[in-house]
């Protein structure tokens, strides 16, 4: 069913991961099987609460790819709910007749951040009244990519909140909803502080830099089991 819902910043980082995963770049919309292709194609919008940049000011990451090329100290890719720029590779510049921006070979984020909205952090709670708190989420993986559908499932401390006080936590859940819902019309609320996530993978080596993003409070998300 649909609940009103709070995501805390570690699984809104989640979320954004995604993008970098056939959503931003320009390749993955070129070929159209990107997430944001209906951005592109039919100019559909985000919520005006939702801007999302590639920011290397915190200095992180390094802004310089394998190739040696040096990326723009930051580059609004969503910016107020709109498809601003895209992540593009020297590849899919000479492949596509585009303008590089120095990507890296994937074309994924490497310093991405969320920005900031008003809703104090200190509030959540009682902003949310009666719904659902995810502090964490894992196993995402698109279900539905042209549509924008992501699922996976919540993990821990995770609630149940009623009149603006947690209740109860609750059991493991899935959740299959659509980023143009839920960073679309279903977006209330952005909380005013950013919390970096560290990144942890260590596949082929140990990863650097992380995620910057607040929470956010949604009207409406779609948690099916």
């Amino acid at each position: 069913g649909a609940y009103r819902t709070y995501i805390a910043p570690a699984g809104v980082a989640d979320i954004v991961g995604m993008f970098s995963w056939g959503g931003v770049g320009e390749a993955s919309i070129q070929q159209g099987d990107s997430s944001l292709c209906r951005m592109r194609q039919n100019d559909v919008k985000m919520s005006p609460c939702f801007t999302l940049s590639e920011d290397f000011t915190s200095g992180m990451v390094p802004r310089f790819n394998y190739n040696g090329e040096l990326a723009p100290e930051k580059l609004d890719l969503i910016l107020s709910g709109s498809l601003h720029n895209t992540l593009v590779s020297s590849r899919t510049a000479k492949e596509y007749g585009v303008k590089s921006n120095f990507a890296g070979e994937h074309e994924a984020m490497r310093s991405p951040v969320l920005a900031p909205g008003d809703l104090n952090e200190d509030d959540v709670v009682q902003s949310l009244d009666t719904g659902i708190y995810l502090s964490n989420l894992h196993y995402l993986n698109w279900s539905d990519r042209p549509g924008g559908r992501i699922t996976g499932m919540t993990r821990y401390a995770c609630f149940w909140v009623e009149n603006g006080e947690v209740i109860a936590p609750i059991e493991n859940m899935r959740f299959d909803d659509s980023i143009y819902n839920f960073f679309g019309e279903n977006l209330e609320a952005v909380t005013d502080k950013t919390h970096l996530i560290p990144t942890v993978e260590t596949y082929e080596g140990r990863e650097l830099g992380g995620v910057s993003c607040p929470g956010i409070l949604l009207k409406s998300f779609e948690l099916t089991l």
